[in-house]
């Protein structure tokens, strides 16, 4: 009697299990079925959309080949204008024109500067134009604080754009009262606290002398 029991109690399982598994196919039969009623519905609706634009547009004639390239323009990369000029204007907060700098000017044997992690080999090949310059940007005729700003977005664009040696060019002072170039003490203040210049030197003659100095950019703050 006790096998008989046993060979029961299976059987009964195996017939709900295969229950539970008849009850599963026929709700993905009829899920299914409903899928396939929506789309034939939406086919029907898009028809018939199809049909009455005919109608009310008439015949269609498609144009000929125009013989014209189809160039797309990409849409630009979003470009963080607050925060750059958010930025902008606290470096403009720390560009003082009130800092010491001439007992970091190398004066021996021509104006130059450098950080201290850079050798003095990199001034003699900014004087001897050992780099090509990439930028300039020409200070004459602005106003103080046009200059500092100007300055300022320069080397930002300079360091982004990944541009190695420029030009900066303050002016000679010939136009000025005195005959004293306004900008260069100002500029080189400014460039010696500039996060992106390492170096600087008086630009040779044929580079603009006494009127220009040549910045050597820090590669490392590049998109910074």
């Amino acid at each position: 009697m006790i096998p008989r029991r046993r060979r029961h109690s299976v059987n009964l399982t195996s017939l709900q299990g295969l229950g539970g598994l008849r009850d599963t196919l026929a709700r993905a039969r009829q899920a299914q079925a409903e899928r396939e009623a929506r789309e034939r519905a939406e086919r029907a609706a898009a028809e018939r959309t199809r049909r009455l634009f005919v109608l009310t547009i008439g015949p269609v004639t498609p144009l000929p080949p125009s013989g014209q390239a189809d160039i797309r323009r990409s849409k630009p990369a979003p470009h963080p204008l607050q925060r750059e000029a958010d930025e902008r204007a606290a470096l403009l907060q720390t560009w003082s024109d009130e800092v010491d700098v001439e007992s970091l000017l190398l004066t021996d044997d021509g104006l130059s500067f450098r950080r201290p992690e850079v050798g003095p080999e990199i001034v003699t090949r900014l004087r001897r134009g050992h780099w090509s310059i990439q930028g300039e940007i020409d200070l004459h005729g602005l106003r103080r604080d046009e200059a500092r700003l100007a300055l300022l977005g320069f080397l930002g664009e300079a360091s982004r754009r990944g541009q190695r040696c420029v030009r900066v060019v303050h002016g000679k002072g010939h136009g000025s009262p005195g005959k004293r170039p306004v900008l260069k003490a100002k500029v080189q203040r400014w460039l010696a606290q500039s996060l992106e210049v390492i170096a600087f030197a008086q630009a040779s003659g044929p580079q603009g002398g006494a009127g220009a100095l040549i910045a050597l950019l820090d590669r490392s703050a590049r998109g910074s």
